[in-house]
């Protein structure tokens, strides 16, 4: 069954309504009392859906009715319905219909292309489809749609202005971005001349005029347009400390906005031993750099709506006009390929080192927030702005000084950041529980990051013992990366070190013992002791002292691995080595 008759079943059942399921790409409808009425009315509906990303208008079945009275019939002829729609839109918009009979009531079925172009309808001004409704499109929105239907690059185009009439605050705080670059290309390229600067980033074209990038970043054709709205409060609901807006040209405006966010910023020092001290932010300073940049670099231009940047001691969020470009969203936008609707300013930007390289600006921006503790960005989007919120605060000073200890390819990778980050409150994950917070498309993708991370050469994670022969086990933080993290962690581990001990300490002042002791020392359950009493056999660190084969008579004694007393507490801690074995066994075990 396809998914639309799926959908229709399950209101046949009783188990939804057909409003339940109205979204961005279904839509019910009834027949009205005039025919033509309602072919004008659907013809509204399908263009509304044609200028968004296409869908399904159901017509036949009532949205608020359950079960098969919801199914009250059309009378309208596909053929007919189809030709009257693309009568009545312009330019034409080509349906396909089907009626189904198969339901109580007939049940006309128009499924509307995701079109190429901007529709109108009944003479009308166009509208798009927002969640469950239509919103009429301004002349700048439909320019947007239109670019971003056709992939036309705005930014590429030839404006109006020429090389030679940049502005020279502008070229001035270009050079001092390029100065900066650990690239010794690009430091070079701070001296040269103007025109071989713009050719360099790209934004110079063959008749000398700017490219709509250059002409941006360059020059004061934006001088009276707020191109960033900056505001500060001490707290999100206390009064503005600073409220500016900020025009072009774009490449000043963004060196603005970065000076004011990095002197509101408070740091902590964090001491990272060998006399070497770190300084982070409370909001940490690459992250936000990333979210200012992509909401300037991937926003829609041809409405002149300003980015906002609204910044408090410990939040940061960023608003852009235009929604996401096809293919990205909110659920993926962490592994999904990079895309811009602005190519030519996004390469200028990456040129002058304003942002990462292409694929890599918002995997750092995840990397930085988890690596001190800071929950991952959090996304907000409809198809007419993207929103982003950094939410920082104090860092958590134990892991921050763990990662630094990391190789920097793990410290930079947003995968083992967040994975680290989940484990300092989750004693175990697994590839199933992962695979929403990492984004991936599939379990094997989330499966294939935790093997990584626990094999020798990473050395973060190992599967439970419990689990450890399965296909997809459940990891858990290896003994030196939980003792290095110290406090970070809100729970705490007994290993299968700390557990001998323990029982090593008390056959040695009783001489014998039994599970009824194992359980009240260790505070487990029967089954949890019995393993243990297992394992402890098994490794003939214990032996069996009795006849007896369950109940509090049976005793277990010393065996032929049993540690001699000068051995029972060595001076460098567990009585074996620490040297991981995924099968070792540990509290988390027995719970």
């Amino acid at each position: 069954m396809d998914h639309i008759g799926g959908v229709l079943a399950d209101i046949a059942a009783g188990a939804i309504t057909a409003n339940d399921v109205e979204s961005l790409d279904i839509e019910f409808k009834t027949d009205g009392r005039s025919r033509n009425d309602d072919l004008k009315n659907i013809a509204d509906a399908a263009s509304c859906m044609a200028n968004s990303s296409g869908g399904t208008i159901l017509v036949g079945v009532d949205d608020r009715t359950v079960g098969p009275s919801a199914f009250v019939g059309t009378s309208l002829d596909p053929e007919q319905t189809r030709l009257r729609i693309y009568e009545l839109t312009s330019p034409p918009l080509l349906v396909e219909a089907e009626l189904r009979t198969t339901f109580p009531g007939d049940v006309l079925i128009l499924s509307v292309p995701n079109s190429t172009q901007v529709h109108s309808a009944n003479n009308r001004v166009p509208t798009e489809r927002i969640d469950q409704h239509c919103k009429p499109m301004t002349s700048e929105r439909i320019a947007t749609v239109t670019s971003q239907k056709t992939g036309r690059d705005w930014s590429i185009q030839r404006s109006n202005w020429l090389a030679d009439q940049v502005d020279p605050v502008a070229m001035q705080v270009a050079r001092e971005m390029l100065a900066r670059s650990n690239d010794l290309g690009k430091r070079r390229l701070a001296e040269a001349s103007d025109i071989e600067l713009l050719r360099a980033v790209g934004v110079v074209l063959e008749d000398q005029s700017l490219t709509n990038a250059g002409a941006l970043l360059f020059t004061r054709a934006y001088d009276d347009v707020t191109l960033i709205a900056y505001t500060h409060r001490r707290t999100p609901a206390g009064q503005l400390t600073s409220n500016e807006h900020i025009t072009g040209p774009l490449v000043v405006a963004v060196q603005r906005v970065f000076d004011l966010i990095d002197a509101r910023l408070e740091t902590t020092p964090v001491s990272i031993g060998k006399g070497q001290q770190l300084h982070i932010a409370d909001l940490p300073e690459a992250a936000v750099r990333e979210a200012v940049v992509n909401g300037i670099m991937h926003r829609e231009y041809f409405s002149l709506d300003r980015t906002a940047v609204e910044h408090t001691l410990t939040q940061l969020r960023v608003s852009s006009p235009g929604g996401f470009v096809p293919g990205v969203s909110v659920n993926n936008v962490l592994t999904t390929s990079s895309r811009t609707r602005n190519t030519n300013l996004a390469n200028a930007m990456r040129m002058l080192g304003l942002a990462e390289t292409a694929g890599s600006g918002v995997d750092r921006m995840y990397a930085e927030m988890a690596r001190v503790g800071h929950e991952p960005p959090r996304y907000a989007a409809d198809p007419t702005r993207v929103e982003v919120t950094l939410l920082g605060g104090a860092p958590n000073t134990a892991l921050a000084r763990y990662v630094a200890t990391l190789p920097q390819e793990e410290a930079a990778d947003a995968d083992t950041m967040l994975i680290l980050l989940t484990l300092l409150t989750r004693k175990t994950v697994s590839a199933e529980e992962l695979m929403a917070l990492l984004q991936k498309a599939s379990v094997d993708e989330a499966q294939s990051v935790l093997a990584r991370l626990s094999g020798d050469e990473t050395a973060l994670l190992e599967p439970t013992r419990e689990t450890v022969r399965r296909a997809r086990p459940k990891y858990r933080l290896r003994e030196g990366a939980l003792a290095a993290l110290g406090p970070a962690v809100t729970y705490r581990r007994r290993t299968t070190d700390q557990l001998d001990r323990k029982i090593i300490e008390l056959v040695n002042e009783t001489g014998t013992i039994n599970a009824r002791m194992v359980r009240i020392l260790l505070d487990l359950d029967t089954v949890g002791a019995s393993r243990v009493l297992a394992d402890l056999v098994e490794r003939e660190i214990l032996v069996k002292t009795s006849e007896a084969t369950r109940g509090p008579s049976v005793t277990y004694g010393r065996g032929a691995a049993f540690p001699s007393k000068s051995k029972s507490k060595p001076a460098d801690g567990p009585i074996q080595s620490q040297e991981h074995d995924p099968n070792q066994l540990s509290f988390d075990d027995f719970e």
